[in-house]
Order: C-alpha cells, then structure tokens, then sequence
C-alpha cells in the first residue's frame, strides 16, 4: 500500500520516548516504525518496549532510536507474496515494510488488507479474571451532581460512567462484574434492575465506608483468579490482556497501573547547597513522572491483608505487604486515563470521549 497512508505509523529516530507514546496512543495498531532521512528504516517501536523502557527507569527524553527493536522483518522488491504471508501468520505480524535501496521504506504490507481486502480492528482475547468496580463512595468531588445521582451513575454522553468502564471489559468476553455500592446503594440496583444489560452483575453492599478495597475482604475465599479492581471513575484505554499478561509474567502480587505524567514548572527553579549557596538554576524544568490511577490487578491471595469491616485504602494494602509481596507497576501513556471524578477533569472526559 502507498507509504502517504501510513504517516501514523511512521516516527523520526530523533523523536523522544515520551513523543512516541503520545503517537502510539493515537494509533489503534500500536506499533511505529523508526526512520530516519525521511522514510529510511531503523527499527520498530510497540508499547510493550517502551513500557519495558520505562521499567528500567530509563528517560523518556531518550530518543526512539535506544529504544526500538533492530531486527524488524522487511522484504525488498521481488518478495514472494505466499512466503510473506506464512511468516506474518507465524509470527502474527500485521505490518511488513518493503524495502528499496538503503532501507528505504517503498510501501507497508497489511496482514488484514493481504488476507480479507480490507482493514479491520484486531479483537482481544478473553482474560481470566474477575473485575471490580468500586462505586461505594459519595463522590464529594462532583457535587452537586452527586447530591442527587451516585457518582457511577453521572452520565458520560448517553451513557453512564459505569457503563463506559464495563464495556471496556466486555471484548474481552468478561460478562460477570463485581460492584461495590454503598452511597445511594438503592438507586444503583434500581438502574440496573431496569437496564437489564446480557452482562451478569454482583453487588458487594457496604454498610459503611469501607475505602477502595475494604469491601474485597467479601471475596477472600469466593474468588480464585486474578481480580481487576477499578475505580468507578476512571476510564483506562489500554490491552487489559496485555496488562494481566504483564502481571502474570512479572509475578507480582499487586499490578499498579500507573499513567505517566509530564510537569513543566513555568518558573526557574533554585537548587541550594547545605550552606544556601546556589548551585544550579534550572529554567522551567520538566519532570515525567508515574501517577496511581486507580486501576489494579491483584492475587486473590493479598485479600488476606484486608481487616474484617474496616475501612482500608489500596496505599493502605500496599504498605501492608510491601516487604513480603512484589508489588510492579503497569505503565499506560497520559492519554490512555481518563479521570471523570472531578468537575474539570469530567469535561475533559467528555471532550476526550467527543461526546
């Protein structure tokens, strides 16, 4: 196919880490390829190796170059089609660039134009766990909404915000959902009662405050699989397959997801010495950093860290096991969280969704 299609896909070697994650979040095939003087090959670039990029604490000011994988499958002029196709299939490769001379990229063969004509969104497979939406709280943030709605029930456009979460589940063929409810308890069955969705709901009711995972204590011995436990005000776009898929392969106890976030302080800023004397001025500094958004997986066997009917926090959990479990983190670009349990961040939401 003509290379114009594919400027998407396409990314500078220079380009910085950060810079790539941005276009990878844009880009449904979440994959780049690495040029450099204009469309000549270097290498290519997927989420997971900038995810395992950040991992190492390396700097996401570093170009893609350090970051892309070298060995990327290409065929110059002359290839034959039928064994291009057996090693795309082998190696479940959507994209093939065709080289001419000096690496330079001529066209893209696209496994799903090769093989039905068209172009079409890959499906994810199913996951093994269960998940955990808790909507307990009285989402004070959002007053004065929350006086009369609970908070998971805000709309989002014709939706609920707890809608929009649990579809975010279900191409993953998860039809059964944990909710805690608490906060207008009643009002959150009732709208389910008469939405009637094909998907199966148990609710977990609090009768206090229990934080956001006191209510998980009623599941210890009653679930076996990895649990994915949300908050009821996020929207997190990323391959939730991938994620417990990381978990697993990481063997952590407790995945974070976290978002990475970029701070730029629009002043100079002053670094002393122990005798207050200026050593460096740093004019507007950035800083990346990981954010908790409120997303995790956890090993059924942490929910034996929960007190009975107390009101404990997932920090509160973390900290509790911090020395005896391992606790990873699954980075997700800023793009890829959406925040919608404050009134700023909720038009945000609203504008991102393009509602």
């Amino acid at each position: 196919m003509a290379l114009e299609e594919f400027k998407s896909i396409i990314i500078n070697k220079d380009a910085h880490v950060r810079d790539a994650l941005v276009q990878l979040e844009a880009n449904e095939q979440r994959i780049l390829f690495v040029v450099e003087n204009g469309n000549h090959l270097v290498g290519s670039l997927t989420d997971g190796d900038i995810r395992r990029w950040i991992l190492m604490d390396n700097s996401l000011t570093a170009e893609v170059e350090k970051v892309c994988y070298r060995g990327t499958y290409y065929v110059e002029s002359g290839y034959d089609l039928t064994q291009v196709k057996a090693v795309m299939r082998r190696k479940k490769i959507s994209y093939v660039p065709v080289l001419g001379p000096g690496r330079e990229i001529k066209e893209f063969l696209v496994w799903n134009k090769l093989i039905n004509g068209r172009i079409i969104k890959k499906t994810p497979g199913r996951i093994a766990a269960d998940v955990v939406i808790m909507a307990g709280g009285k989402g004070t943030r959002l007053d004065p909404f929350t006086k009369v709605l609970p908070k998971p029930l805000i709309p989002i456009g014709e939706k609920t915000i707890l809608e929009y979460i649990i579809d975010k589940f279900l191409p993953y063929q998860i039809n059964h959902f944990y909710i805690s409810i608490g906060h207008k308890a009643k009002i959150i069955r009732s709208y389910f009662e008469e939405l009637s969705p094909d998907y199966k709901i148990s609710f977990i009711t609090e009768t206090k405050p229990l934080g956001t995972v006191g209510a998980l204590k009623k599941l210890e011995g009653k679930v076996g699989r990895n649990i994915i436990l949300t908050n009821c005000d996020i929207i997190i776009e990323a391959n939730y397959a991938d994620l417990v898929k990381h978990h697993n392969e990481q063997g952590n106890d407790i995945t974070i997801v976290a978002s990475l976030k970029n701070f730029r302080i629009p002043y100079g800023v002053c670094s002393l010495n122990t005798s207050g004397k200026l050593v460096r001025l740093d004019e507007k500094p950035e800083y990346d950093m990981l954010v908790n958004t409120g997303m995790y997986v956890l090993n059924p066997g942490v929910l034996k860290y929960i007190p009975n009917d107390a009101f404990f926090h997932a920090t509160d959990l973390i900290d509790a096991i911090m020395h005896r479990a391992k606790i990873g983190i699954y980075p997700i670009g800023a793009n890829s969280w959406i925040d919608a349990g404050e009134w700023v961040e909720y038009k945000k939401a609203i504008e991102t969704l393009n509602l």
